[in-house]
């Protein structure tokens, strides 16, 4: 609550409601949708986020499990190793979606939206919309890049993951607030980068500490994506052969050990993982 500014005095309203399930088969499932791109501008329409099959919308949110992207234009954008969205596999719940993203922005004159759905089943009928508030949206700023020969790049190439907010960072491996406390007094002009396999509301005072996010598990929606994006950090989420050992502080990605102070570089819009400090322009 400090960290984002909420008052302590506020509590909690409970909505009670008919409980949908998007884990009854195959052709159910759940998601988080945002009216408008977080990484395209205008004020345009254009459906991104995430959604799962046979899941509930908590495992979305939690970064347990491996989403998928929402358009065809989302999943080309990000380079999803994935051939399916929820315009190509479900394509009347996404054009239901869809039309009532457009009431809600077009014809009602809300601001961007971003909406949890369910579906039960692959008819329009069957899409239930479960709550819908305002996007947190931040001010545009230049996206800075990497600055050397691509085939530099390639060589340092570590993983691919989903980008969720900044641009090019490097910076060293930290998995615990003692370590980014030790590292900030003796490292103070290096960036640190924490690394987990998911994250959990108990990892925010990590997250707001260190200035980039690199994950196993999770989506554009998951915690650890809202968080990171809110707080305006680099971040790159669902990298997924990352495994991280958080007991031994240590990582393996892509036959690579990695450990406590060793240099890794991101790309928070690419979602590309490099080994090692890698200029910036």
């Amino acid at each position: 609550r400090r960290i984002m500014g909420i008052s302590e005095d506020w509590g909690t309203a409970v909505t009670v409601q008919s409980m949908v399930f998007g884990n009854i088969s195959r052709q159910s499932g759940s998601g988080v949708v945002f009216s408008h791109s977080p990484r395209l501008p205008g004020d345009t329409v254009r459906l991104w986020g995430d959604f799962t099959i046979g899941n509930q919308g908590e495992d979305v949110v939690s970064g347990l499990v491996k989403t998928l992207p929402i358009s065809e234009m989302q999943r080309e954008l990000e380079a999803r190793d994935s051939k399916v969205s929820l315009e190509k596999s479900f394509p009347r719940i996404y054009d239901q979606l869809k039309r009532v993203v457009h009431l809600l922005v077009y014809d009602e004159g809300w601001n961007p939206q971003e909406i949890e759905f369910t579906f039960e089943g692959e008819q329009s009928d069957d899409l239930y919309i479960l709550q819908a508030r305002d996007m947190s949206l931040r001010d545009r700023k230049k996206i800075v890049d990497f600055d050397v020969d691509p085939e530099v790049l390639a060589q340092a190439y570590l993983g691919q993951g989903i980008g969720v907010s900044g641009g090019a960072m490097s910076g060293r491996i930290v998995f615990t607030l003692e370590e980014i406390d030790t590292l900030r007094k003796h490292s103070p002009d290096d960036k640190l980068i924490l690394l987990r396999n998911n994250t959990v509301p108990d990892d925010i005072l990590e997250i707001d500490a260190s200035d980039g996010i690199l994950t196993a598990r999770g989506g554009l929606t998951s915690h650890a994506a809202v968080v990171t994006y809110n707080l305006g950090k680099t971040c790159v989420v669902g990298c997924e052969n990352l495994v991280c050992n958080e007991q031994d502080k240590e990582c393996m990605l892509n036959g690579v050990t990695l450990g406590t102070g060793d240099f890794i570089s991101i790309h928070g819009q690419k979602g590309s993982v490099y080994n090692g400090a890698i200029q910036i322009n």
